[in-house]
């Protein structure tokens, strides 16, 4: 029987009075909102994700980072669901909107032929998704810097290829924007910018207008 299992804790990096609590509870929401990413299911790959985040008086999350993870794309799943989350504490009156709460997510599979997974293979796994991850970096930044001016002309055409390698076209921005316009609606404003930026630089102007309207 095929499972996926997810083990949290919720701490205060210093003492309150109270601890916010999660409407319906915080178990029942990340059972029913989590989607196991596709990479790291693929390669059965599991472990824990630490997300540290804060909470203003209205139980939303105005802010939150991946404070420890595997560096895959578990580490964004954990991230998403802190922020899909917002609203939807329960914040004492007496709270500390300074206090910073840390969430350590622990990812398990139970049935995908997992056991069959040698420690070589996971570590290839997490390794081949790390350098496509630096290599997205060093599109992004080379982007970064020629916006601001401060680019080489004669690379950008590597980085055109580059683009076109790792499957960076049109089609997979649209995608993103329609992923940042959907977590406007689930009121992650945080995570959303994010994604308009990434089209931004990604030597894309399809979300200039986005940015404008919700990235002041």
């Amino acid at each position: 029987m095929r499972k996926i299992l997810v083990v949290f804790f919720l701490f205060v990096t210093f003492s309150a009075v109270a601890q916010p609590e999660m409407k319906g509870g915080l178990e029942t929401f990340i059972k029913a909102n989590l989607i196991y990413p596709a990479y790291s299911l693929r390669n059965c790959l599991e472990g824990n994700v630490t997300i540290a985040f804060q909470l203003n008086m209205e139980g939303k999350v105005y802010h939150s980072s991946i404070q420890s993870g595997i560096g895959t794309d578990l580490d964004d799943e954990a991230l998403r669901l802190i922020r899909k989350s917002t609203g939807k504490w329960v914040v004492p009156a007496d709270y500390d909107t300074t206090a910073v709460l840390i969430i350590p997510v622990n990812f398990k599979l139970e049935g995908y032929n997992c056991v069959n997974k040698s420690k070589a293979e996971i570590q290839q796994a997490i390794n081949a998704y790390q350098s496509s991850l630096g290599l997205t970096n060093a599109i992004l930044n080379f982007y970064k810097n020629k916006e601001a001016g401060k680019y080489n002309k004669q690379e950008e055409q590597r980085f055109l290829q580059l683009k076109t390698e790792l499957g960076y076209d049109k089609s997979y921005m649209e995608e993103k924007i329609k992923e940042g316009l959907k977590k406007i609606k689930d009121k992650d404003k945080q995570g959303a910018c994010e994604d308009f930026l990434f089209v931004k630089h990604m030597g894309f102007d399809l979300a200039d207008q986005l940015l404008q309207q919700y990235c002041p």
